[in-house]
């Protein structure tokens, strides 16, 4: 039972490994909307069995990332305009619930951190192809989740955050969009330090509708 066991959890730290590199190249533009996906191919690169490659595409299929279509195999999701309206409207509104209970609950050092992670991306706003922008962008929302402490709107927040991120990777890549984030972000935080909720929570989904107009232009 003891050897099963280990052998079980090898197993499962596989399929994690394979989840993950996939949703990276995913998240990272290295795999493209739309684009098939070989098994075979993903096992020499992953350097995993068949069968771990075909529990991470399960996977990444619950996330929303995949699509396993019958007779054809999988292929990496493409979001339509419908999708990103969609999921950009509820984004909006926990956004917006979010930053307002950031503002309310946060800790001067997690406030300080938000601070401090806005000045990072300023660093970079000529830019906009930095392969570290959307890390640190990422790392923003982090922040701003944590600090919430609330845990409900950040665990849907989070559910949102693949999809998202890979809208992200394409609406900060526009030209002139990422001086505009860094402003609205300095916008959201000033009224945090100001202490001012309302504000935050509208300033908040501000920066949400703002980056769903700009994607879907480009989209």
């Amino acid at each position: 039972m003891e050897g099963a066991m280990r052998v079980s959890r090898a197993q499962t730290l596989l399929k994690e490994r394979a989840a993950d590199s996939m949703r990276e190249a995913i998240m990272s533009g290295a795999f493209v909307p739309g684009q098939k996906l070989i098994e075979r191919e993903l096992c020499e690169q992953l350097d995993v069995s068949r069968s771990c490659v075909r529990e991470a595409l399960q996977h990444l299929q619950s996330e929303g990332l995949i699509n396993i279509i019958p007779h054809k195999g999988p292929e990496v999701a493409a979001i339509s305009k419908e999708e990103v309206v969609q999921i950009y409207a509820v984004r909006q509104k926990l956004e917006g619930l979010v930053g307002a209970s950031f503002c309310t609950n946060a800790t001067p050092e997690e406030k300080a951190s938000l601070r401090s992670k806005v000045k990072q991306l300023s660093d970079y706003v000529d830019q906009p192809e930095h392969p570290g922008l959307l890390r640190l962008k990422n790392e923003f929302y982090a922040i701003l989740v944590e600090g919430a402490h609330n845990e409900f709107a950040g665990a849907m927040l989070r559910q949102l955050n693949n999809r998202v991120t890979i809208l992200r990777r394409i609406s900060m890549a526009q030209a002139g969009r990422l001086h505009e984030t860094i402003k609205e972000l300095e916008a959201i935080v000033a009224a945090i330090d100001a202490g001012e909720p309302e504000a935050v929570e509208k300033l908040c989904e501000l920066h949400v509708q703002k980056s769903a107009q700009n994607l879907l232009r480009t989209i």
